[in-house]
Order: structure tokens, then sequence, then C-alpha cells
């Protein structure tokens, strides 16, 4: 296996596990590995709340009735977990939310004032892939979307596709990625593979390759490549490496709003139809940390980083001074980890930086009597002596920048 491989380096920098016990697919992540999916989470909610989303919250089953009405039972059956309850009643585990939004969407009835009604969560959704198919994070069984749907009117369209569009690129572009978009289309000889009629579909791909053209991307059609219920925009990103991955996506649906009866009253106090807009900023937490793993070969970014600075003393006389700067970092925020075991110095620095972390702070006789800090580098090598202050400042301007 490939040293670059985010399985090795997320076994080398302990982020995440599997378990024969519970299962292939199934990752289990260690305390650092949290962090990465938590910074991602934070990331993309931090762009969306710009935008006037609302956190919503479902649960992971649903009874077979709302896929059936959704036509996911119908198209999608193999692909779902069922579970029968103990009075023979039959539920699946989610393995998308869209339908359950609807159902808070169609809660009450809404005017076109209140419209667009934008909903974002972050949970994850199950879905019955073949074990040949599995394989690290980048194919699992639990998958975890930051999942929006806005339920919108038909002129309210490019707008809210463009704000999605500005969150994609600020995201991915935090990271140094390019990216290309693909029109994602349905088969014209194969339409029984989709839902809703040929009008529905015509009028929703003219539409999203409206919005790419005017936005000016560096865009193709993939024809075959839709989503059940509608055509979508898929962004393709090149690692560090030059390999290109399907990352974020986001989907045009007129055909859940029909087979759900979704309207708002408009100007006329007239039932009129909306339309649903389905988008996922990292695809799915799983596989964007698989690949940002191996985009920076596990040695991130400051922000990103599980641990953002190590305090090492010299030796065990040290250790006071070093507790008293480790509380600072803390008390502030920042991520550290401070090493007060016997072992020499040299081995606890190698150790920092087996561990790939940011920076790391030497404390002996010089700084404590300075009543400064020794900081040294991943990147850029020996920084030399700052302020507690010092220290500070600049870690928390460098974690807000997210250089």
């Amino acid at each position: 296996m490939d040293k670059n491989d985010h399985r090795v380096i997320g076994k080398e920098m302990d982020l995440f596990t599997f378990s024969g016990l519970v299962g292939s697919g199934l990752p289990l992540w260690t305390p650092r590995g949290t962090v990465l999916r938590e910074e991602l989470d934070k990331f993309v909610w931090a762009l969306r709340s710009k935008h006037g989303y609302s956190r919503v919250t479902i649960p992971h089953i649903t009874k077979k009735e709302l896929y059936e009405t959704s036509g996911h039972w119908d198209k999608f059956s193999e692909e779902l977990f069922r579970i029968t309850s103990r009075e023979g009643k039959e539920f699946a585990l989610k393995p998308m939310n869209c339908p359950h939004h609807t159902q808070i969407f169609a809660r009450k009835p809404h005017s076109y004032r209140e419209m667009p009604q934008r909903y974002a969560e972050t949970t994850m959704v199950y879905r019955d892939e073949q074990s040949g198919e599995l394989g690290g994070l980048t194919r699992v069984l639990s998958i975890t979307q930051d999942d929006s749907h806005v339920f919108c009117r038909t002129t309210q369209i490019k707008d809210e596709f463009l704000k999605i569009w500005d969150i994609v690129d600020t995201f991915y572009k935090t990271f140094g990625f390019t990216l290309r978009v693909r029109l994602s289309f349905r088969d014209l000889n194969e339409p029984d593979k989709y839902l809703g009629t040929k009008e529905i579909w015509d009028t929703a791909e003219h539409e999203l390759r409206e919005i790419a053209t005017e936005r000016g991307a560096d865009f193709f059609e993939g024809h075959g490549e839709a989503a059940l219920y509608g055509p979508k925009l898929d962004f393709m990103a090149k690692n560090a490496s030059g390999r290109e991955w399907q990352v974020a996506t986001i989907q045009l649906d007129m055909n859940l709003p029909e087979r759900f009866d979704l309207s708002c009253t408009n100007e006329k106090n007239e039932k009129e139809r909306i339309v649903m807009i389905h988008s996922a900023i990292t695809g799915s937490i799983e596989r964007c940390a698989a690949i940002l793993i191996e985009h920076y070969g596990g040695n991130f970014p400051l922000w990103f980083s599980p641990v953002q600075i190590k305090v090492i003393p010299v030796r065990t006389g040290h250790n006071e001074y070093a507790q008293e700067i480790f509380n600072s970092l803390t008390e502030s925020g920042i991520r550290a980890e401070i090493d007060i075991s016997d072992e020499n110095l040299g081995k606890k620095v190698r150790e920092a930086k087996n561990n790939k972390i940011p920076y790391w702070i030497v404390i002996g006789d010089k700084e404590i009597e300075a009543h400064k800090v020794t900081l040294e580098s991943r990147d850029s090598g020996q920084l030399g002596q700052i302020s507690r202050e010092e220290l500070l400042e600049k870690l928390l301007k460098e974690i807000k920048d997210k250089k």
C-alpha cells in the first residue's frame, strides 16, 4: 500500500480504525480523527450560516411509506438496510435525508414571503454496499453528509444555486484545490431509471446549463450521472498528487416536490409548486477526510490539525512553567499537548515530528529565566524565543486566517 494512502497515514496518526466486531465499511473515529470531522463540519456551517440556513434534526429510521411516496423504495430498495419491528412494521435506515426534510417543510403552510426555506443537517446515512466495493474511508456503509435542502420558488433557483456555489468555491480554495464541474444529466437511453416526466427533466437540465454558463465555469456534461430525482452539478477536485475526486454536489429537484405535494401560496393567493435544491459541500465527511489526508500527507495546516502545538519541557524541573504555558494555550482554545515524560529531549521532539504536529515549544532554563518559550515549526524549523503573548497572538491569527 502506498505510504501516502489515507489508510496508512490514518493508522500512523491514530485518526480512525476498523473493527471486525463492528464490521467492514463502518469506520470508528478516534479523538484525533474526530477533530478533523468536527473542523470540516464547523467550517461548512460557518459558510452556510452567512446565507440564512437553519439547523434541523431527523431520526435515522423511517417507515417504508416515506420511501414509497418518494419513489426510493421502488428504485433504491436493494441498497436499503431494512428493519422489522416486533409488531411486524417495516422500517428502513435512511440512505438519504431529503424525504425526511420534506416533512419538516410540509408541517405547515408557507407564504411566498417565507421563501426560500433553507435546512441544514450533518448526519449519517446508511447504504448497503457490497463488501467488495468497500475501501478505507472512500467507500463505506455509514456516510456522514453535511446535507442541506433549500425549498424555494422557481424564480429563486439561480440565486440559491450561486450562493451554494460560492460556499463550495470558498471551502475548496481554502485547501488549495482547483475545481471543475460536471453537469450530471440523465441517460436519455434509460428514462425508466429516473423519477418524473421528460418535461420536468428538460426544464431542470436547461436551468443548470444556464447557471454554469453564466458563472463562466470550467464544466462538461456527464450523461447518465444524474440523481434519481434530478440533474446535478458535481464538483471535481484535484489533490496534490494530481488525482481527481468528485467532492461537492448541488442538485436541482423538481420531482420530490411533486410527489410530496410541496407548495407555497403566491402573491395572488394561489397554490404554487416549489422546487428543492440539495447540496453537500464535503460530499461526505469520510471521503473528504480521506482526500485531505492524502492531499496533505498528514501535514495538516494549523487550523485543521488534531494537535496544533506540543509543549516540551527539557527536564522535570521545567514542568511547572511548561504546565503554565500549556494551560494558557488550552484556555485560549488551542489544541495543545504537553509531554512531561522522563524521556530525553531528542526523543520528545522526534515524537512531535513523527506525529506531524505543526508547532512545538521547548522549555528549559533559558526560557524560564527570560519568561519566554522557544518555538519550532514542522514546516519552517526553529523560530527562536518569543513571549507567551506573542505565541498566542501568532497561533490564534494563523488559525483564524486558515492559512
